[in-house]
């Protein structure tokens, strides 16, 4: 199952019964969907033009249009059997190899395929103008705030991570405008996280999200949205290609924002580097 038919799927039972209606006719003929029209499409469900237009936007969709451009994508690319494998008691340790190299390799793939150009440049473009990023997540999304940050450090932006609740709200409490949040959760749906993005908005900094490809309050929350796979499930994988998703497009931001702004950021990352070394073997060669 793609990522949008994955997503579709997991909410169904949350959606008005219009839109579930929607929802279930996608599921069962996705390949038919992407040759209708809006009108044509509606009148096979029974419902209004509009409401397939809230179905998409419920999705993060500009409208039916991308909707379908980018269903069309994902079904070109059939994903492999056995997309994601579990953990098994007693596996071999070639095949435990084999299988962490499948899902982290599947879940980069279709993590790249949920990518919006737009609202990712967006996102590049506002964190190299912030005079200050604030970056928030708990738990494993708090290591994942913390590979950023540690980044974002390295070429002299003001920046702070936090994984505390509190020391979140307290220091987006004190945003302003020309600043950006950015909040992380596979779910979309920790009440801290939103919480301290909330605040940051409330604050007038501009906000980012970044989460698994669903319909999640954080992602309705922030001014940009961006998504990793969603097709991870089940406790035991312990969010592991999950993580691998979300440091993937951490790193296509962080090169984003060196590339655009290159003159600035390469010589202070280059500084960075240098200085490491020089004290590092000044350190060591007083031990």
């Amino acid at each position: 199952m793609t990522p949008i038919l994955h997503a579709v799927s997991s909410h169904l039972e949350t959606l008005p019964p219009q839109e579930r209606k929607l929802g279930e006719y996608i599921l069962e003929a996705p390949a038919s969907v992407v040759h209708q029209g809006i009108t044509e499409l509606a009148n096979a469900c029974g419902i209004s033009p509009s409401t397939v237009t809230r179905f998409c936007k419920t999705f993060h969709f500009k409208g039916f249009p991308d909707f379908k451009m980018k269903l069309a994508s994902e079904l070109a690319h059939k994903p492999a059997e056995n997309h994601y494998q579990d953990i098994i008691a007693g596996n071999d340790l070639l095949k435990i190899v084999e299988a962490m190299e499948a899902n982290h390799v599947a879940s980069i793939t279709d993590t790249t395929r949920l990518l919006d150009m737009n609202q990712l440049s967006r996102a590049v473009e506002a964190l190299c103008r912030a005079k200050r990023i604030d970056l928030y997540g708990v738990a494993t999304s708090s290591i994942v705030a913390q590979d950023f940050y540690q980044k974002l450090v390295r070429i002299g932006k003001n920046c702070t991570a936090f994984a505390d609740s509190h020391m979140q709200i307290t220091s987006a409490s004190s945003l302003g405008e020309g600043d950006v949040a950015l909040a992380i959760s596979y779910s979309g749906e920790t009440p801290e996280t939103i919480d301290a993005l909330r605040c940051a908005k409330d604050s007038g900094a501009t906000t980012l999200s970044l989460t698994q490809y669903s319909s999640n309050s954080l992602a309705s929350l922030a001014d940009i949205s961006l998504f990793s796979s969603s097709l991870e499930e089940g406790m035991r994988r312990g969010d592991m290609a999950s993580r691998i998703a979300q440091l993937h497009v951490i790193d296509i931001l962080f090169t984003g924002m060196v590339s655009l702004e290159f003159q600035d950021f390469i010589p202070k990352l280059e500084s960075s580097y240098q200085n490491v070394q020089i004290y590092r073997k000044i350190q060591g060669g007083q031990h």
